[in-house]
């Protein structure tokens, strides 16, 4: 161990008390021994550090930062190196803000495009998610404060996300919901990860010895320390014996007790409290000392005028070179779905009226943990400047949260009716999307769309921007004869769309994921958000366009695909033992950069597989007409292998792979073929037991088949009912607010209804308040009293029991609460060091 010698001067019980959060956001400090404390802040592509009273759901203010894109539209630049610097620029802001660990990136695997979080994840596909992933990781970490990776790991939804478990079979969770993180790990090296609320295979997954342990650590080699969700701690003993360092936040010493209690009682090894310790104090060390060595020390307190500066406002020079970033990172994002007789970029005689709520005020972040209060924000109807067409001027035209509003039609109407194009700006508004709850459909408000086909049945030329930051059904997009999908582009997004209507800046973008023509077509539809504890992954490895092109399904827009302003020839593949070179000629007219991309495939495998996988990409420079750059794509140790659950390891078939060098996962330019040596002779399927799997026909999968795909009994996470008929639960600590109005007894289910009251009477008159609701108590499980409150686990033990039928006994049990508690705070952290010396 490092830190051994501080280790020997430490009591057991502070030992224990570094082993959850000092409060909300800080990890503890103790100055005497040398351990200074971490401030651990929300992040994914801004920092969210609050100014005020510390809360989850972003209810109060952070301090200003640099609002960059979202994942969601960062993945879409296809980048590396822009995804390094825009995590450096975060890294940097950390610093300044006195920032030890940024809480991102979030690099989730988006099963389903109804997932309330996917504008803060990379991507379908887990290489693209990786690779990106990874840079970012490196450029955070440039100055040696800590990334913390997230949610490790199979969080593919939002509803029950603290209490469902994940059912997914071995090679699917290897090759699908871990090579992002694996990529992550290996090649980014976070110093933290985050591990994930859901259960996975019949663990929590921060108690899941497979994925904690086997893989994790063992198989990956990971050094550094794994910390909590926030609240998502369930059994701390198990947590820690497989190697959960830190839990957050902070909860009055409870688990602390629990571990010391442990120990003392011999059921666990002082050793193990000593590895988890000795690996935070030499994360804290590290992150605080690298924040003393690369912070500015000058600082601006006020502005000209005499008012207090806060955040990145104390810090001008850099708050300016960020938000010039934020401005690049949002021109590589953008992405031209649609573009008819090259309508776009619009000509300087061309009469074009602004119309769409979105234009005013941009949609340009998610929301949840990951609400930024942006430094500042660029809004389209103010750049009215810096047009270089005729402006014929602006509507609101709806209301974003769907309300009809009469008004506001007839005014986008008779502003149409004086233009030639409409610039038609719509999407998703804040409260569709959110941490902590997942989306009913995927349509855009109904207002939006029969706004935009009465706009075209007046004979108008349509543009549409759409903000989003996930997949929506785009049936609309038949009324339009340009479609520029702007995603959450961060504080700049707007002046990157003006450049592109402009003429000033080619879209580069491609879609990260894939847009189906209806929800129906969705592979994981049947089994997603259900509700239900056990969430069966059927689809198996057969995950967005994975499962599209396998069964030759039409889509909307495939996964990769992207629109230039010029045209590219792709020419003279050489494919070698390395990789596949291949030289790509701008053939158009103007400027642009275009998007490589590698997909292997194995048409004589006697394994399932999907058709093919992207295994590599890359990104060209700024070709001017004429010009041509030659690509290499080099293989790697992902691009022929699949995990096969026989030998329990990644093998390589051997064989004959077809290699697609594609412009999208539907647009091949050039093929290859490379030949494998077989690293073993032992297959691990049959075709007769896996029909559906050997077909990619995988939304109609039977409990039998699935179960011979696991590979075992499958877990049975479920209710207990202690009344069948009326459907009365047993109430666990397990169990969220949201499944009292099923308790037992009378205080649970008027609990429970309650809170349901809430969530209904916001859906109807206030979002925010619903959302909020949903998010917070309505979606957190009883020992949240505990681990998100402070509450003594024996106190909020008491509530349980109160929920479950036991008054009176649970009454008693929360009124005593836990006498140890008074003793043990004397004993750690919650006195000032000099006092504490007084009592010893």
């Amino acid at each position: 161990m490092k830190h051994a010698d501080i280790l020997a001067k430490m009591t057991l019980e502070e030992k224990t008390s570094l082993l959850s959060g000092k409060n909300f956001w800080e990890s503890m400090d103790y100055p005497e021994y040398g351990i200074p404390g971490m401030f651990l802040s929300d992040g994914p592509h801004g920092l969210r550090k609050q100014a005020a009273s510390a809360d989850q759901l972003g209810l109060n203010p952070s301090l200003p930062a640099t609002c960059f894109p979202t994942a969601s539209a960062l993945a879409n630049s296809w980048d590396k190196e822009l995804l390094k610097e825009v995590g450096k620029a975060l890294g940097e802001e950390a610093i300044q803000l006195d920032v030890n660990m940024l809480l991102g990136p979030g690099i989730n695997i988006k099963r389903d495009p109804r997932c309330g979080r996917c504008f803060e994840y990379f991507s379908e596909d887990p290489y693209l998610a990786g690779k990106l992933s990874a840079n970012m990781i490196q450029g955070i970490q440039e100055n040696g404060i800590s990334a913390c990776v997230k949610h490790f790991a199979a969080n593919s939804q939002e509803k029950r996300r603290i209490y469902s478990d994940s059912i997914i079979d071995e090679r699917t969770l290897r090759e699908i919901y871990l090579t992002n993180f694996e990529i992550a790990v290996k090649e980014g090296k976070p110093m933290s990860i985050m591990s994930s609320y859901n259960m996975c295979n019949g663990y929590f997954t921060n108690e899941n010895p497979y994925l904690m342990k086997e893989v994790l650590r063992d198989a990956w080699g990971y050094e550094g320390i794994v910390v909590t969700d926030w609240g998502g701690e369930n059994d701390r003993i198990a947590g820690l014996l497989v190697g959960n360092e830190l839990e957050m936040p902070g909860n009055n010493g409870d688990t602390d007790r629990e571990i010391a209690r442990a120990v003392k009682a011999g059921t666990l090894d002082e050793k193990v409290v000593d590895e988890a310790c000795d690996r935070i104090i030499d994360l804290a060390i590290r992150t605080s000392e690298a924040r003393k060595a690369h912070k500015l020390t000058t600082k601006i307190e006020k502005d000209a005028d005499g008012n207090k500066l806060t955040g990145m406002h104390c810090y001008p020079e850099m708050e300016e070179a960020h938000h010039q970033i934020a401005k690049r990172a949002s021109d590589e994002t953008m992405v031209l779905l649609k573009n008819d007789d090259g309508i776009l970029p619009f000509k300087k005689e061309d009469k074009v009226a602004v119309i769409g709520d979105f234009a005013n005020a941009p949609r340009y972040q998610g929301a949840g943990s990951s609400l930024v209060n942006a430094t500042r924000l660029d809004n389209f109807a103010d750049l009215v400047g810096k047009f270089k067409f005729g402006y014929v001027g602006f509507a609101a035209g709806f209301n974003r949260y769907g309300k009809k509003d009469k008004k506001l039609y007839e005014e986008a109407i008779e502003l149409a009716k004086k233009a030639d194009i409409i610039l038609y700006f719509l999407g998703l508004d804040e409260v569709t999307e959110s941490e902590g709850l997942d989306r009913e459909t995927i349509n855009l408000p109904q207002n939006q769309i029969d706004l935009l086909k009465d706009i075209r049945a007046l004979g108008k030329k349509v543009v549409a921007l759409l903000s989003t930051g996930a997949v929506v059904d785009m049936s609309w997009d038949k009324y339009c004869d340009g479609v520029l999908h702007g995603a959450l582009s961060g504080q700049a997004g707007c002046n990157a769309i003006l450049d592109i209507i402009n003429g000033d800046l080619n879209p580069s973008g491609k879609l990260s994921e894939t847009y189906p023509c209806s929800y129906e077509d969705t592979p994981a539809r049947k089994n997603f958000s259900t509700g239900e504890l056990l969430v069966p992954y059927k689809e198996g490895l057969f995950v967005g366009y994975r499962y599209y092109d396998k069964n030759q399904i039409a889509v909307k827009y495939p996964f990769g695909f992207g629109l230039s302003f010029t045209t590219f020839e792709y020419s003279d593949l050489v494919v070698s033992e390395k990789g596949v070179e291949v030289k790509i000629t701008n053939t158009g007219k103007v400027a642009g950069k275009e998007i490589v991309q590698l997909y292997v495939g194995m048409k004589d495998s006697k394994i399932f597989r999907p058709a093919k996988e992207l295994k590599g990409f890359e990104k060209t420079k700024l070709l001017a007409p004429g010009e041509s750059q030659v690509v290499f794509i080099p293989f790697d140790d992902k691009t022929f292998r699949y995990f096969n659950v026989k030998t329990h390891k990644f093998e390589v078939e051997g064989g004959l792979y077809q290699l697609y060098i594609s412009a999208s996962s539907r647009d091949v330019r050039l093929e290859g073929v490379y030949k494998k040596l077989a690293t073993t002779d032992e297959l691990p399927y049959s075709a007769e037991e896996l029909p559906s799997y050997f077909s990619g026909k995988v939304t109609e999968v039977s409990d039998e088949e699935f179960k011979k795909l696991y590979g075992k009994e499958l877990p049975t996470t479920s209710f207990t009912y202690v009344n069948e008929k009326k459907k009365r639960i047993h109430v666990t600590m397990n169990n969220l607010f949201c499944d009292l109005p099923r308790a037992r007894g009378w205080t649970g289910r008027l609990t429970g209804k309650l809170l349901r009251f809430l969530v209904r009477f916001g859906n109807k008159h206030n979002k925010n308040l619903a959302n909020m609701i949903e998010m917070g108590p309505y979606g957190f499980p009883v020992r949240a009293l505990s681990r998100m409150m402070g509450m003594p686990m024996k106190s909020a033990e008491g509530i349980r029991m109160m929920f479950d039928g036991h008054f009176f006994k649970g009454l008693g049990a929360f009124m005593k609460g836990d006498k140890e508690a008074p003793k043990y705070k004397k004993e750690t952290h919650y006195l000032k060091p000099e006092k504490k010396n007084e009592e010893k």
